[in-house]
């Protein structure tokens, strides 16, 4: 299985889902966090910076009709299902497009789930049509391959930790299942944007809540990479698989990024160490 871009610890395949997860071994993925397509662009408009714009994304994220996008689900969460360890976990985050197609499929795989999180946009965009209720949140799923298994949640980090993005989580308080977590900073788009990125704060929370050092995390939607970055941040491994080019490009303009200023961090900790020796 020849990677698109390797680097220790974080590897990038161009391929779809199913066909680079059919080359993994079995009961190899600590951790899956997964955006699959909602089936949204229709040609209908949304509002961006506040401007009107189509909400197509891209030929990917088109509708095949309600059956077809079901069995898209249920194939790649049953690959998914194979190479997770008995222990391991799966994240699915999605809008009511297609969340709870996913949740079904979730279920039929023998998956258990374990919390459904409602992730809250406080800085959403508005609905243009004022015929809707502004849609502000998105709904993620959190669900275990076995469910005689321990698996991961790292309750004394996520109760005692430092979560100053959520307006929600009240210090030394039990993490609850709403977040409020805005969309990505700009800053976070430097090198360009997928129109689906998740917010780095999201995805920080998601690996460090059920993931340890070492563990391996993989994504098969990645988009840029978002989860890549971090896992690789925090220690983890990362497989990341996208059938779009240029978002694997930008992806590896992020990581080159991160991996940059951790050298140089890490070099200038070491530097501090030396002169007060």
């Amino acid at each position: 299985m020849q990677a698109y871009y390797q680097k220790d610890r974080f590897e990038l395949h161009l391929s779809d889902a199913l066909t680079v997860l059919a080359e993994l071994p079995e009961n190899a993925v600590d951790m899956i966090f997964a955006d699959p397509p909602y089936f949204l662009s229709s040609g209908s408009f949304t509002c961006q910076n506040g401007r009107r714009v189509s909400v197509k994304k891209g030929d990917w994220d088109l509708s095949n009709g309600f059956k077809k996008n079901f069995e898209f689900h249920g194939a790649w969460i049953n690959a998914c299902k194979r190479v997770l360890k008995s222990n391991g976990t799966i994240w699915i985050s999605g809008t009511y497009h297609s969340i709870y197609q996913c949740g079904f499929a979730l279920q039929m795989a023998g998956f258990h789930v374990l919390n459904d999180i409602a992730w809250f946009k406080p800085n959403a965009a508005p609905n243009l049509s004022c015929r809707f209720f502004t849609a502000s949140h998105e709904t993620l799923i959190w669900a275990r391959k076995d469910k005689n298994s321990r698996h991961v949640f790292n309750y004394s980090l996520l109760k005692n930790g430092k979560w100053p993005e959520d307006q929600l989580k009240k210090e030394g308080l039990q993490m609850r299942s709403v977040w409020s977590i805005p969309t990505p900073k700009q800053i976070e788009k430097k090198f360009g944007k997928h129109p689906t990125q998740k917010s780095s704060a999201l995805l920080r929370r998601i690996v460090l809540a059920s993931t340890n050092k070492g563990d391996l995390v993989l994504d098969p939607f990645t988009g840029s990479s978002t989860t890549g970055l971090a896992a690789y941040l925090y220690g983890r491994r990362f497989i990341g698989i996208d059938i779009e080019k240029m978002y694997l490009d930008l992806s590896i303009k992020r990581f080159e990024e991160l991996d940059r200023n951790i050298k140089r961090k890490r070099m200038e900790s070491q530097a501090t160490e030396v002169t007060t020796v």
